[in-house]
C-alpha cells in the first residue's frame, strides 16, 4: 500500500467534489415548478419558452446552478441538451402532476450525493436505529407532549391511534358532522362520504410532494421505518407527520362540497404557497436520519464539527475497519 504524497493530497482535495460544493436542497431556490412550457438549451443556458400569443414567445432563464430539483408539471416538454445541462449542474428532475401533487418519475444526476441514502439504509438496517427513527417520527407527530423514556413502539401506535380518533371527533364537532369513521375502499370509491373522498384526494397530493422531496435528496421511497412492504413506504412515513395540520382540516372543511375530490386537490395546491412544505420536509427528514446526539448543547466546536461533516468527499471507498478512505488512491502494495 502506497501513501499518497502531500502534493497528491492537495490536488485530490481541490479536484474532488464535496457536499459543500453542491446546491443544498434547503436553499430558497431549491425547488422550481414548471408547467405548460418548453424547456430548451440555447447559447446562454437553459430557459423556459412561454407561448404568450401565436406570434410571441417569451424566454425565462432557469438558474440551474442554484437548483437542487426541477419539477416538471403537465404540458412541459424538455430537450435532451437541457436535461444534460441540468445533470451537469447536479439538478434532480422530477415529473409531477399539477402543482407538484403527484410524483411519477425522477431523473437523478450522477453528482447527487449518496450521503442521505447511506444514512437511511444504515438506520433502516440496524434494528436499534430503525426503532429510534420510528420513535422520533411518533414524537414529532405528538408535538411537545412528554413521552416516557420506556415507551414502546406498540404503545406509541396505540397513543397515535387515540390521538387521531380525538382529532376526528374535534373536527367533526367543529363542522357539525355526526360520527366520522375513516374509510378507504378503492373498489367502492363513489359510495364514500365527502370527507373521506376529500381526505383520500388530499393525501394523494401530499404523497406526491413528499415523494418529490425524497427523490431530490436521493433517498429510497421504499425503505420505510413505520410502514413497510410497498415502494412508497417511506413516503407514507413522512407524509403522516403533516396530515393532522394539512389534509385533515381541509377534508373536513369540504364536507358539503359537491365535488370534494377536485376541490381538495385545488385547495391543497393553493395552500402549498403558504405552507412552504418542501423545505420543511427536507429539514425534518434530515433531522430524523441524523444519528441522535446524547449531548444537545451547542458550542462553536459543535458547529465547526457539523461544517466539517458536510464538507466531505462525495466519492470515497468503504472499509469495515477504517471507515471512509480516500478514492483516487492506488492501494496496491508498492503502487504509486
Amino acid at each position: 500500500m502506497s501513501a499518497p504524497t502531500k502534493g497528491g493530497d492537495a490536488r485530490r482535495r481541490l479536484a474532488a467534489p464535496t457536499l459543500a460544493m453542491l446546491p443544498r436542497v434547503a436553499d430558497s431556490l431549491s425547488f422550481l415548478y414548471l408547467d405548460m412550457v418548453r424547456v430548451v438549451q440555447d447559447d446562454t443556458g437553459v430557459c423556459a419558452q412561454i407561448q404568450v400569443t401565436d406570434n410571441r414567445t417569451d424566454l425565462v432563464y432557469i438558474p440551474t446552478a442554484a437548483l437542487s430539483c426541477l419539477l416538471l408539471g403537465p404540458g412541459v416538454s424538455i430537450t435532451t441538451p437541457a436535461l444534460a445541462t441540468l445533470a451537469r449542474h447536479g439538478t434532480s428532475v422530477v415529473c409531477v402532476g399539477a402543482g407538484g401533487v403527484r410524483a411519477y418519475a425522477g431523473i437523478l444526476p450522477d453528482s447527487l450525493t449518496t450521503h442521505w441514502l447511506e444514512q437511511q439504509v444504515a438506520a433502516w438496517a440496524d434494528p436499534v436505529r430503525r426503532l429510534g427513527v420510528a420513535t422520533r417520527m411518533y414524537e414529532m407527530r405528538f408535538g411537545d407532549a412528554e413521552l416516557p423514556e420506556t415507551v414502546t413502539l406498540d404503545q406509541l401506535r396505540g397513543m397515535e391511534g387515540q390521538r387521531m380518533k380525538s382529532l376526528y371527533k374535534i373536527l367533526a364537532q367543529q363542522h357539525g358532522i355526526g360520527r366520522f369513521r375513516r374509510n378507504y375502499h378503492p373498489d367502492q370509491w363513489h359510495t364514500q362520504d365527502p370527507v373521506n373522498l376529500a381526505l383520500s384526494a388530499a393525501n394523494t397530493c401530499l404523497y406526491g410532494i413528499v415523494h418529490a422531496a425524497l427523490l431530490a435528496l436521493g433517498l429510497s421511497p421504499a425503505l420505510g421505518f413505520v410502514h413497510a412492504g410497498t415502494q412508497h413506504a417511506f413516503v407514507y412515513d413522512i407524509a403522516d407527520l403533516y396530515k393532522a395540520e394539512t389534509t385533515l382540516p381541509l377534508a373536513f372543511a369540504l364536507h358539503q362540497s359537491a365535488n370534494p375530490e377536485q376541490e381538495a386537490r385545488r385547495r391543497f395546491r393553493e395552500d402549498l404557497r403558504l405552507l412552504r412544505l418542501l423545505p420543511r420536509i427536507v429539514g425534518d427528514v434530515q433531522t430524523l436520519l441524523t444519528p441522535k446526539r446524547t449531548d444537545t448543547s451547542t458550542t462553536p466546536a459543535d458547529a465547526e464539527e457539523r461544517s466539517e461533516r458536510r464538507d466531505v468527499d462525495m466519492v470515497h471507498l468503504w472499509d469495515p475497519k477504517a471507515g471512509v478512505l480516500p478514492a483516487g488512491v492506488n492501494y496496491a502494495s508498492g503502487g504509486t
